[in-house]
Parts: C-alpha cells; sequence; structure tokens
C-alpha cells in the first residue's frame, strides 16, 4: 500500500496524524463529553497516551487493516477531531468511528468528515460494507451515520459496560449499493 492519501471536503482537509498533534489530540478527546460518548477514547486521557495511540496509524494503514484521519479545518488547518475506517476486511468491510471536539459540534464537520471517509472506504479502499455503532443515550450520533446514508440495522441490549453502567449499542450500516445509489440520485 502507498502512503495515505490526503482528503478534502468543502470546509476540512483529513490528514494522517502527527505526532505533533499528540497535546491537541488529548485536549480534545480529554473532554469529559467525549469519553462520556465513545467506547474507545479514556478518561482522563493519559499523557503520552495520543503519542501512542497515533504512533499505532501507520503500521494499521501499511497492513491494511486500518485508516486513521486527523479531521482539520481547511483554512487554518486547526485539528479538530478524528475519523477512521478500522477493523478492515480487505475488499469486504470496515467499522467507522470517529469524535470531534466539544467546540466544534453542531457545525456538520462530522457528517462532512463521515461522507468524505465513506467515499474513500468504498471507491478507493474497494469496501462493499460499512458499519458503525453508537450508544443509545448518544442520538446525535445516529443523526449523524443517518445523514451520511447508514441505516439502523438493530440495537444491542446492554452490550457494553461503560463506567460501571450496561450501555445499549444502536447499530448502523451502508452497503455500496446502497452508496452508489444515493450518489447517483
Amino acid at each position: 500500500m502507498s502512503s495515505q492519501p490526503f482528503l478534502e471536503t468543502e470546509r476540512l482537509v483529513l490528514r494522517p496524524f502527527q505526532i505533533s498533534d499528540a497535546d491537541t489530540v488529548e485536549k480534545l478527546a480529554g473532554d469529559n463529553q467525549i469519553a462520556s460518548t465513545t467506547l474507545n477514547v479514556p478518561h482522563p486521557y493519559p499523557k503520552g497516551g495520543a503519542k501512542e495511540w497515533i504512533a499505532t496509524h501507520e503500521p494499521k494503514y501499511l497492513e491494511g487493516k486500518g485508516v486513521v484521519y486527523a479531521v482539520t479545518l481547511k483554512k487554518s488547518g486547526e485539528l479538530i477531531g478524528s475519523i477512521g475506517l478500522m477493523s478492515m476486511v480487505e475488499h469486504h468491510q470496515a467499522e467507522l468511528g470517529y469524535w470531534v471536539g466539544v467546540p466544534y459540534w453542531n457545525q456538520g464537520f462530522c457528517t462532512e468528515a463521515g461522507k468524505a471517509i465513506l467515499e474513500y472506504g468504498f471507491e478507493t479502499m474497494g469496501l462493499n460494507r460499512i458499519h458503525a455503532c453508537y450508544l443509545t443515550r448518544n442520538p446525535a450520533s445516529g443523526r449523524v451515520l443517518g445523514k451520511i446514508g447508514m441505516i439502523h440495522e438493530g440495537t444491542r441490549r446492554q452490550h457494553v459496560l461503560k463506567w460501571g453502567v450496561y450501555e445499549d449499542l444502536e447499530l448502523m450500516g451502508i452497503l455500496r449499493s446502497d452508496w452508489e445509489s444515493k450518489k447517483r440520485g
């Protein structure tokens, strides 16, 4: 696999993370509101944890197991979040995951980045299916997934234990054929 390409949208540039992004990642992802609504973001965010996390990206990409992007504002280059396709099975499927820092919520950035990563997954990676999940108590994430064309596939009741509480998990997905139909129409 060649080096990870940059993706551009109207307002965003999705680029590979750099070690220099670590402090911003720890600040943004370290917000309790991010950690409480995601499955894999720790709280408190450990000092040095972002550097370790960023260091895993290139090997996963080169092995074809995942791709993670820093979501940045096109005008300023400011890092505002992360989006990626993980647990990839070549030409088959991947799981979409993302977070955007609290100061950037409710501005359409997740939806914009989500559309770009779906296009990348289907057109460049050759995937047939992309799926995602979110905690039931985080309906905003479900709205983002719906806006990018995913459909609700079910609920896993009390599927995860988050901070000592069993949480329901909503499952969403989109097939290449769904995405192609929406793109044409």
